[in-house]
């Protein structure tokens, strides 16, 4: 090494100025792009509803909480095991983001769900109440009125189910949806860095592979696929620009820290001091692509493929 990372000199280096270079560009893209590409009106229904017709919204909602929980206890093992020394990697970043995704989540499905229940009561006590004054209606006027009543009931019901259809979500729903397109890349590229980089070229001494430590790099993208196969949450292309910004914020991090005297990078390919760092930023910026449009095309397979083979039981 030239010189140490709080080493002035270590900081003026060439590689350094393009490195920086390498993330600061796409993230100020990607800042732009949010700016000024206005994104489809999101319904507060697609962020509880099953996109299977027939799936009880409780299902999707049992699944989220019970994900919650195990994630949970999964970085809290590790968390354990290793100390906050685990937060310095990307791999928990993005794990505890994927945990923030599935907690709000639960909520909006428990609210969601809520609400389903309450109209449901709603309803079947208004149709208790009409049915009952159908019994002790007995007259030609009376029926005029039922008919009458009849009409306005269904109404009604197709005024109230074209408001939950066209009400927009909040900020926490366009929030949720965020998070969920940012996880949807994030964990892929931390899954094929970890699998196809970090296991195969570093040694047993550098790195040994855990049973938690699997676990942490394959079940965050199992339980994001499945709630995918599961929710009916749109994927527009221009959030990659939210998943770039995720990734740069973690290189700010490290150098950062690295700038208040930290020597160790968590990963080899983050070092500057050689001169194929350029490359290494390059190719793991390019690399973001491919990832992120790995998830927006299996969901793009999803809408296809379901809509297709099960066109009777899947919501398009």
């Amino acid at each position: 090494m030239a010189g140490e990372v709080d080493d002035i000199d270590y900081w003026l280096r060439w590689e350094v100025a393009v490195c920086a270079f390498i993330f600061a560009a796409p993230a100020v893209a990607a800042t732009v792009l949010i700016y000024r590409v206005r994104s489809e009106p999101l319904r507060s229904v697609d962020l509880w509803i099953p996109c299977w017709r027939g799936l009880n919204p409780f299902w999707l909602l049992g699944f989220r909480a019970i994900v919650t929980v195990a994630m949970t206890c999964l970085l809290a093992r590790i968390a354990a095991a290793e100390g906050a020394f685990v937060f310095y990697f990307y791999t928990q970043w993005t794990f505890m983001l994927v945990i923030v995704y599935f907690v709000l989540a639960t909520i909006i499905s428990a609210h969601g769900c809520w609400s389903y229940l309450r109209r449901d009561v709603s309803q079947s006590e208004e149709r208790n109440e009409f049915l009952k004054g159908d019994v002790e209606d007995s007259n030609p006027d009376a029926e005029t009125c039922r008919i009458d009543r009849n009409a306005d009931d269904t109404e009604w019901q197709s005024q109230q189910k074209h408001e939950d259809n066209e009400q927009r979500a909040g900020f926490l729903g366009y929030a949720v949806q965020i998070i969920y397109q940012t996880c949807a890349g994030a964990v892929l590229l931390t899954d094929i860095v970890f699998w196809c980089v970090i296991i195969p070229f570093m040694s047993s001494d550098q790195f040994k592979l855990t049973l938690l430590m699997g676990c942490m790099h394959s079940l965050n993208l199992v339980f994001l696929l499945i709630d995918t196969a599961l929710n009916s949450l749109q994927f527009p292309l221009f959030r990659m620009a939210y998943f770039v910004l995720w990734s740069c914020a973690y290189i700010i991090f490290q150098w950062v820290l690295h700038a208040c005297g930290f020597s160790w990078w968590p990963y080899p390919f983050l070092e500057l001091d050689t001169p194929w760092a350029p490359l290494w930023y390059f190719g793991m910026a390019l690399v973001h692509i491919p990832c992120y449009g790995v998830y927006a095309l299996a969901v793009k397979a999803k809408v296809l493929f379901f809509s297709r083979f099960f066109p009777h039981a899947f919501i398009k």
